[in-house]
């Protein structure tokens, strides 16, 4: 097999003849570039990434292109002689197949970085994970499914290591996983991610069985189309008779709304400022939260309140 041109300083250190020495986070890879026929391709079965593949979009610019811009990277197979696993690059690959099977044979041919030899599970997984990372092409909607699908091959302590989040960062994935898994028949799969995230940014203790039977009932059947309508499930639920309505088989979020009880009157003042502050807080998405860590301003405005707080608490106690 011929090894391709290196194609710049960009692309790793040269560290043998046609070998070039590439940094992804905490792995080094061997590699080499050429080009091989699709069908000498075979896609990795524990492919973290779920979800649909084919992509017209992608399929146009590939098109436009002449071809594939970047190549895949992929692994001698261990068990088929000469055949090559994909680390990264399956949707190329799908989309590539795809042109083919329409006619188009000049699209049969694409570009490949190979290892010098197969990789560990875990060196596959540290690779794959940091070049997405590093592209920034986390979708949202695939954040839990990427996480779930890492505990079932690593553990939960494995996955949360390769992720660089807490393991209880990463329990919260996982649960939302679970959850979208209960929306069935959506016209749109990927869509369960964002109901589930909906309702689990309830209160835990309004998110009872009963209430998760109801609402993935009612999506199912088209009576709630909106996710952002379960927001309004926190007036819904604490008020037993809107709460009864929601639940009944008839009942839904508007026609709860309608049987709500009087609002409580609000105390005014400084009390009340801050209760509203502390529940604005506790109802913030804790995806929000995720995607804020490590943010300078939102850390400056926390230490400004925090020293806010403490001298309020001095004034009020002496």
């Amino acid at each position: 097999m011929t090894r391709a041109e290196q194609s710049g300083p960009e692309r790793g250190k040269v560290v043998g003849f046609g070998l070039q020495e590439r940094r992804l986070g905490s792995t080094v890879l061997r590699t080499y570039r050429t080009k091989v026929d699709l069908h000498d391709v075979v896609p990795n079965e524990r492919q973290p990434r779920l979800g649909p593949k084919e992509d017209e979009e992608l399929q146009l610019q590939i098109e436009a292109n002449e071809g594939l811009f970047e190549p895949l990277l992929v692994e001698p197979h261990p068990e088929q002689e000469g055949k090559f696993r994909i680390i990264d690059g399956e949707r190329r690959w799908v989309n590539s197949s795809a042109l083919v099977a329409q006619g188009r044979e000049q699209f049969r041919q694409i570009p490949v970085e190979v290892t010098d030899r197969p990789l560990t599970d875990e060196e596959r997984l540290r690779v794959w994970i940091y070049i997405h990372r590093q592209r920034k092409e986390w979708d949202a909607k695939e954040k839990e499914m990427v996480a779930y699908r890492l505990v079932d091959l690593l553990g939960r302590a494995g996955a949360a290591n390769i992720l660089g989040i807490t393991v209880k960062e990463l329990e919260k994935l996982v649960q939302v996983f679970e959850m979208s898994e209960k929306f069935t028949g959506l016209r749109d799969p990927s869509g369960a991610i964002t109901w589930a995230r909906e309702l689990m940014g309830l209160s835990k203790k309004l998110v009872t069985p009963p209430v998760v039977e109801a609402v993935v009932k009612k999506v199912a059947e088209r009576r709630i189309t909106n996710s952002k309508e379960l927001r309004k499930l926190r007036k819904i639920l604490p008020d037993p008779v809107a709460r009864a309505n929601f639940l009944s088989d008839d009942g839904d979020i508007d026609s709860a709304m309608l049987r709500l009880g009087p609002a409580p009157k609000k105390k005014g003042g400084l009390a009340s400022d801050l209760e509203a502050a502390v529940e604005s807080m506790k109802h913030v998405p804790w995806t929000a939260l995720a995607d804020l860590r490590g943010d300078p301003d939102v850390l400056k405005k926390i230490d400004e309140a925090e020293a806010l707080l403490r001298s309020l608490r001095k004034t009020l106690s002496s």
